[in-house]
């Protein structure tokens, strides 16, 4: 039977049934008949949900979730670069990146076995805006979107975006059954925020055209996913996934080796070690994400200034592969600029160096070379794997080399926040981690011209010598530019970032991939965090 809740409206009914049908006959055909008995695939994981609703959710486990479930125009391919068709079976860009136009696949239905149409992206995309969610700002740059047909949809900007393609490829951008949603309260109109009633029945249904379906959702407990019977494209070929709340690295480690579980997702370096049993593999593969330590020239408790060649003897002072190496075991990267490596602009950029004469050098040019006392709070969490103590204690250690007395203050995320935003502290560390493939989010947070989130935390606006115009400059540049003379302009945009010295990277953690060995298809995606499309199990 079907339920109330999954019908399509009137206008679509019809077809819907037909074509669910037809596509079920044909995915029994390809899979052959499921037995009742196979066991779903369990992967172990802190869930941390806040929401299931794409306009309002914002969280890792919610990219893997709605990377399944609800599909975008268009992909990233395996190499995490390319970007290939989804929904959009082709696309076409304008010479200034102000225009684009995605022709949808026909072929495209939803759960229900209705059509993906012009109308269902406009209004996801434009519910996304007016919900003003976490990730809202994400076509903050929309001027229209324009459906002059039913599989063509035309968006113009308001401003050049070269990346507008990674931000219609985030999760976050996936497409919403409209019939279906508005049914059930969700509305997209610019007025509708507060009125809008739909995220209770998105924690208990999906309304989405990926390889996947929700099939229900435990607050603090599990996540379960359910073959979409009705894909278009290439079946997924694991009926059932649940992903198993479990908090920490050891938990999740102890799990994968009783083999109550499949997949574990966030085991640390340091715990990978220790895991060596039959049948489970383990293997480090490199990331997006990374710890970055921040200084700040404006903070009030500064007790010298700290100027350029200040913040550069801070950074020469630093042994980064000593950090890697005592924090994860070696298992991470150097990373040279606040822009994972990988990204556009990043080819052939100079690593961080460790100089302690250099440092000292640059101090006693600064008048400074008996030290000075410096304070650091920040957040006392781990991320990725990173002790953010450990490292705190090992930058003390290094800067104490210098002359530079650091006094140490952990705080919980929140009071960090609050004192980031507000005095602001000397020095401080945190981790960043990308919302889409693009270098632009990149700049517009760690770039010291107007706007920037660390332009403001820096104290900028109470010192001179912090703002960085030129990269401003090279940046409204690279949006409006193709993607070769694109990339050349962030790749200056990268040196000028260097120069700065208010973020200085400190570690790339490598992910750690365990599960196990009858799994095939593990990966890590900068998009997905995990697709669970692309695996199987050998039988």
């Amino acid at each position: 039977m079907i339920k109330t809740a999954d019908m399509p409206s009137t206008g679509r009914a019809i077809r819907a049934v037909l074509l669910s049908t037809t596509v079920a006959v044909m995915l029994a055909s390809s899979l052959g008949a499921v037995s009742a008995q196979e066991k779903p695939l369990i992967i172990a994981r802190n869930l941390a949900v806040n929401s299931l609703d794409p306009a309002r959710t914002s969280c890792d486990t919610c990219n893997i979730f709605l990377y399944a479930v609800y599909e975008t125009l268009v992909r990233l391919g395996d190499d995490n670069k390319t970007i290939i068709p989804a929904l959009a079976q082709k696309w076409e860009v304008n010479d200034d990146n102000t225009e684009f136009t995605f022709h949808l696949n026909p072929k495209a239905v939803f759960a229900d076995g209705s059509p993906v149409e012009a109308k269902d992206v406009k209004w996801s995309w434009d519910r996304l805006t007016n919900l003003q969610g976490g990730m809202a700002w994400l076509f903050e740059t929309v001027k229209s979107i324009e459906t002059p047909d039913a599989h063509t949809v035309v968006v113009k900007l308001t401003q050049p975006d070269s990346e507008f393609l990674g931000k219609v490829i985030a999760p976050y951008a996936g497409i919403v059954n409209s019939d279906v949603a508005i049914e059930h309260g969700a509305k997209a109109g610019k007025d509708d925020a507060a009125t809008d009633s739909a995220e209770p029945w998105f924690l208990a249904n999906s309304a989405g055209s990926g390889p996947y379906a929700l099939e229900s959702y435990s607050p603090n407990d599990e996540l379960r996913f359910k073959r979409n019977a009705a894909y278009w494209d290439k079946p997924a070929a694991i009926e059932e996934i649940v992903i198993k709340q479990t908090k920490d690295s050891v938990a999740q480690a102890q799990v994968l080796q009783s083999g109550d579980v499949d997949i574990a997702m966030q085991i640390a370096p340091d715990t990978a070690k220790t895991i060596n049993v039959p049948g489970v593999t383990v293997e480090t593969v490199p990331s997006y994400n990374f710890i970055y330590m921040a200084i700040s020239p404006g903070a009030k408790s500064n007790k010298v200034p700290m100027d350029t060649k200040v913040r550069q003897a801070i950074a020469y002072a630093l042994d980064y592969q000593g950090i890697i190496d005592f924090t994860i075991g070696g298992a991470g990267k150097m990373v040279p600029v606040a822009i994972p490596n990988g990204f556009p602009g990043t080819d052939g950029l100079p690593m961080p160096v460790h100089d302690v004469e250099k440092a000292k050098a640059l101090l006693k040019e600064a008048g400074l070379a008996d030290g000075f006392d410096i304070e650091s709070v920040f957040p006392n969490e781990n991320y990725y794997g990173v002790d953010m103590s450990t490292l705190m204690q090992l930058v003390q250690q290094d800067l104490a080399k210098v002359n530079i007395r650091l006094q140490l203050k952990p705080v919980t995320f929140p009071v960090w926040l609050d004192t980031v935003k507000g005095d602001g502290t000397s020095l401080t560390a945190s981790f960043y981690a990308p919302d889409y493939y693009g270098t632009d989010q990149y700049v517009k947070t760690f770039g010291m011209i107007p706007g920037t989130r660390w332009l403001k935390r820096s104290g900028a606006e109470r010192v001179q010598g912090v703002l960085n115009m030129e990269e401003k400059a090279l940046l409204d540049k690279a949006v409006a530019s193709p993607t070769e003379a694109r990339d050349k302009l962030y790749n200056e945009i990268a040196l000028e970032m260097i120069k700065d010295r208010v973020i200085v990277p400190l570690v790339g953690p490598d992910t750690v991939l365990a599960y196990s060995s009858k799994v095939q298809g593990m990966k890590y995606s900068v998009t997905a965090v995990l697709p669970l499309q692309d695996l199987s199990i050998k039988k």
